[in-house]
Protein backbone atom coordinates (compact mmCIF):
# COMPACT_ATOMS: atom_id res chain seq x y z
CA UNK A 1 0.00 0.00 0.00
CA UNK A 2 2.85 2.28 0.99
CA UNK A 3 4.41 1.48 -2.48
CA UNK A 4 1.62 2.10 -4.55
CA UNK A 5 1.01 5.54 -2.80
CA UNK A 6 4.93 6.57 -3.50
CA UNK A 7 4.36 5.53 -6.93
CA UNK A 8 1.17 7.31 -7.31
CA UNK A 9 2.41 10.55 -5.82
CA UNK A 10 5.75 10.10 -7.99
CA UNK A 11 3.89 9.96 -11.08
CA UNK A 12 1.17 12.96 -10.43
CA UNK A 13 3.90 15.16 -9.49
CA UNK A 14 6.11 14.32 -12.61
CA UNK A 15 2.84 15.05 -14.68
CA UNK A 16 1.75 17.85 -13.32
CA UNK A 17 5.93 19.70 -13.38
CA UNK A 18 5.60 17.68 -17.54
CA UNK A 19 4.62 20.66 -19.58
CA UNK A 20 0.61 19.44 -19.83
CA UNK A 21 -0.10 23.08 -20.78
CA UNK A 22 1.71 22.46 -24.47
CA UNK A 23 -0.01 18.85 -24.70
CA UNK A 24 -3.33 20.25 -24.55
CA UNK A 25 -3.11 23.39 -26.29
CA UNK A 26 -4.73 26.02 -24.19
CA UNK A 27 -2.60 28.33 -21.54
CA UNK A 28 -5.95 28.11 -19.04
CA UNK A 29 -6.71 24.53 -19.48
CA UNK A 30 -3.34 23.42 -19.04
CA UNK A 31 -3.00 25.27 -16.01
CA UNK A 32 -6.31 24.18 -14.69
CA UNK A 33 -5.17 20.14 -15.35
CA UNK A 34 -1.69 20.89 -13.78
CA UNK A 35 -3.42 22.88 -10.57
CA UNK A 36 -5.88 19.66 -10.24
CA UNK A 37 -2.48 17.33 -10.61
CA UNK A 38 -0.70 19.17 -7.60
CA UNK A 39 -3.76 18.96 -6.01
CA UNK A 40 -4.07 15.17 -6.18
CA UNK A 41 -0.45 14.85 -5.40
CA UNK A 42 -0.82 17.24 -2.09
CA UNK A 43 -3.46 14.75 -1.12
CA UNK A 44 -1.47 11.54 -1.68
CA UNK A 45 1.25 12.70 0.37
CA UNK A 46 -0.61 14.36 2.84
CA UNK A 47 -2.54 10.89 3.40
CA UNK A 48 0.74 8.42 3.64
CA UNK A 49 2.58 11.17 5.50
CA UNK A 50 0.07 11.53 8.51
CA UNK A 51 -1.47 7.90 7.82
CA UNK A 52 -4.71 8.41 7.65
CA UNK A 53 -6.81 5.81 7.85
CA UNK A 54 -10.03 5.13 5.19
CA UNK A 55 -12.14 6.30 8.02
CA UNK A 56 -10.08 9.07 9.23
CA UNK A 57 -9.95 10.28 5.53
CA UNK A 58 -13.73 10.09 5.28
CA UNK A 59 -14.06 13.04 8.29
CA UNK A 60 -10.98 14.86 7.74
CA UNK A 61 -10.65 15.49 4.09
CA UNK A 62 -13.39 17.85 4.01
CA UNK A 63 -12.58 19.59 7.06
CA UNK A 64 -9.46 19.85 5.99
CA UNK A 65 -10.20 21.31 2.57
CA UNK A 66 -12.76 23.64 4.45
CA UNK A 67 -9.42 24.95 6.46
CA UNK A 68 -7.09 25.06 3.47
CA UNK A 69 -10.22 27.40 1.49
CA UNK A 70 -10.44 30.05 4.18
CA UNK A 71 -6.74 29.83 4.86
CA UNK A 72 -6.37 30.44 1.37
CA UNK A 73 -9.39 33.17 0.76
CA UNK A 74 -7.00 35.06 3.84
CA UNK A 75 -3.54 34.73 1.84
CA UNK A 76 -5.41 36.25 -1.59
CA UNK A 77 -6.47 39.35 0.79
CA UNK A 78 -3.00 39.55 1.98
CA UNK A 79 -1.77 39.69 -1.96
CA UNK A 80 -4.33 42.22 -2.96
CA UNK A 81 -2.91 44.37 0.18
CA UNK A 82 1.10 44.26 -0.56
CA UNK A 83 2.34 47.79 -1.65
CA UNK A 84 4.74 47.01 -4.79
CA UNK A 85 5.64 51.02 -5.05
CA UNK A 86 4.40 53.15 -2.06
CA UNK A 87 5.58 56.26 -3.86
CA UNK A 88 2.20 56.72 -5.06
CA UNK A 89 0.07 56.58 -1.64
CA UNK A 90 -0.23 58.44 1.23
CA UNK A 91 1.52 57.22 4.55
CA UNK A 92 -1.94 56.97 5.57
CA UNK A 93 -2.85 54.97 3.19
CA UNK A 94 0.46 52.61 3.78
CA UNK A 95 -0.38 52.69 7.23
CA UNK A 96 -3.69 51.24 6.76
CA UNK A 97 -2.73 48.79 4.37
CA UNK A 98 -0.12 47.11 6.63
CA UNK A 99 -2.41 47.93 10.16
CA UNK A 100 -5.39 45.57 7.44
CA UNK A 101 -2.09 43.35 6.51
CA UNK A 102 -1.29 42.35 10.39
CA UNK A 103 -5.06 41.75 11.28
CA UNK A 104 -5.36 39.79 8.23
CA UNK A 105 -2.27 37.73 9.44
CA UNK A 106 -3.83 37.58 12.89
CA UNK A 107 -6.92 36.11 11.53
CA UNK A 108 -4.64 33.13 9.81
CA UNK A 109 -3.12 32.20 13.28
CA UNK A 110 -7.30 32.57 14.75
CA UNK A 111 -8.33 30.14 11.82
CA UNK A 112 -5.31 27.58 12.43
CA UNK A 113 -6.18 27.13 16.18
CA UNK A 114 -9.76 26.80 15.47
CA UNK A 115 -8.77 24.16 12.75
CA UNK A 116 -5.56 22.57 15.27
CA UNK A 117 -9.17 21.81 17.37
CA UNK A 118 -11.21 20.55 14.59
CA UNK A 119 -8.41 18.42 12.93
CA UNK A 120 -7.79 16.73 16.59
CA UNK A 121 -11.74 15.45 16.97
CA UNK A 122 -10.43 13.32 13.63
CA UNK A 123 -6.89 12.82 14.22
CA UNK A 124 -4.59 11.98 16.62
CA UNK A 125 -2.19 14.73 18.33
CA UNK A 126 0.52 12.75 16.70
CA UNK A 127 -1.16 12.76 13.23
CA UNK A 128 -1.93 16.76 13.81
CA UNK A 129 1.48 17.39 14.57
CA UNK A 130 3.01 15.56 11.25
CA UNK A 131 0.21 17.63 9.29
CA UNK A 132 1.20 20.45 10.09
CA UNK A 133 4.91 19.12 9.19
CA UNK A 134 4.00 17.81 5.94
CA UNK A 135 2.53 21.04 4.98
CA UNK A 136 5.55 22.18 4.89
CA UNK A 137 8.00 19.87 3.43
CA UNK A 138 5.18 19.27 0.71
CA UNK A 139 5.09 23.36 0.35
CA UNK A 140 8.85 23.40 -0.14
CA UNK A 141 9.28 20.29 -2.33
CA UNK A 142 7.13 21.96 -5.04
CA UNK A 143 9.02 25.55 -4.49
CA UNK A 144 12.12 23.29 -5.05
CA UNK A 145 11.07 22.05 -8.26
CA UNK A 146 9.30 25.05 -9.72
CA UNK A 147 12.30 26.99 -9.02
CA UNK A 148 14.25 24.42 -10.96
CA UNK A 149 15.99 22.66 -7.93
CA UNK A 150 15.50 18.63 -8.07
CA UNK A 151 16.00 17.22 -4.66
CA UNK A 152 18.55 14.31 -4.10
CA UNK A 153 18.39 10.65 -5.67
CA UNK A 154 15.12 9.79 -7.64
CA UNK A 155 13.92 12.90 -7.42
CA UNK A 156 10.40 12.00 -5.15
CA UNK A 157 8.98 14.50 -2.02
CA UNK A 158 10.79 13.73 0.88
CA UNK A 159 10.85 10.42 2.69
CA UNK A 160 9.20 9.13 -0.74
CA UNK A 161 12.02 7.36 -1.42
CA UNK A 162 12.66 5.93 2.26
CA UNK A 163 12.14 2.29 3.13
Amino acid sequence: MKYLLRSLLAFLLLASWSGTAAAQGGRGGGRQARLSQLENARIAYLTEKISLTQDQAQKFWPVYNEFTGKRRDINKRLRLLRINNADGLTDQQIKDNLTQGLALRQNEVSLEKEYFDKFQKVLTIRQVSKLFLAEREFTREVLRRVAGGRPGAGGTLPGAADD
